[in-house]
């Protein structure tokens, strides 16, 4: 099998047990579409908010932005992260209590106001498109080079792909598929960086890898 048909094999047979997990997963009600039904596991919400962390944005722009620009760039991946923590501990619980599907509707009803409202709306649409610019870029760089097509295939295909399962599952499927694709990109993220601490230092564990280098003053 040359390795053109591999590629199509590997990445055919992984969105379609995406897209099986979003059927299987698939939304029955309001409350599953918009929260999952409120029914996920933290340590599954965990895994599926790291798989967003670890994106397409972060994967290739963020890897690329620090190989570029050094240690520099690293603020941006500071920022990046503690975004999500500031996140996690002063909106997303509050969110929960009030019972919101959306958190425009958090923070109208939390200041009683509709300007608030407006502006929650304004900042989520800013964000939102930021975001889904790098993301929708990303796919299409990762889909034309594997697929060996041009860039505006690769970025339909994609899309594609990320609509039937949003459709079909909504947050509920989307939590699962997102799982899946945690233990995909942590793997991804884990194994090079094995092979090269091992490769460069002699020891497998990365972490303890480059404190070694540090301690003895080769890093």
């Amino acid at each position: 099998m040359t390795l053109q048909a591999t590629t199509y094999l590997v990445v055919g047979l992984t969105f379609a047990i995406y897209i099986v997990i979003a059927i299987m997963a698939r939304a029955k009600s309001t409350s599953d579409f918009y929260v999952a039904g409120k029914g996920i596991h933290p340590v599954l919400n965990g895994m599926a908010t790291g798989a967003d962390w670890m994106s397409a944005a972060s994967f290739i722009s963020m890897a690329g932005l620090i190989a570029f620009m050094g240690y520099d760039a690293c603020v941006y991946l500071m920022g990046w992260t503690g975004g999500y923590v500031l996140l996690a501990m002063m909106l997303a619980p509050y969110l929960r209590k009030f019972g919101k599907f959306t958190v425009p509707e958090f923070i109208g009803d939390r200041y009683y106001s509709h300007g608030a409202r407006i502006t929650a709306v304004v900042c989520l649409i800013v964000c939102s498109i930021t975001y889904v610019i790098g993301q929708m870029k990303g796919i299409g760089v990762a889909f034309s080079r594997f697929l060996e097509v041009d860039f505006s295939t690769g970025l339909y295909c994609g899309m594609g792909i990320v609509f039937i399962y949003a459709v079909l599952g909504g947050m509920k499927g989307i939590t699962y598929t997102q799982i899946a694709q945690y233990c995909v990109l942590i793997f991804a993220y884990t194994v090079p960086a094995v092979f090269i601490a091992f490769q460069l230092t002699g020891n497998p564990v990365p972490q303890l890898a480059l404190g070694s280098t540090l301690s003895d003053g080769s890093g």
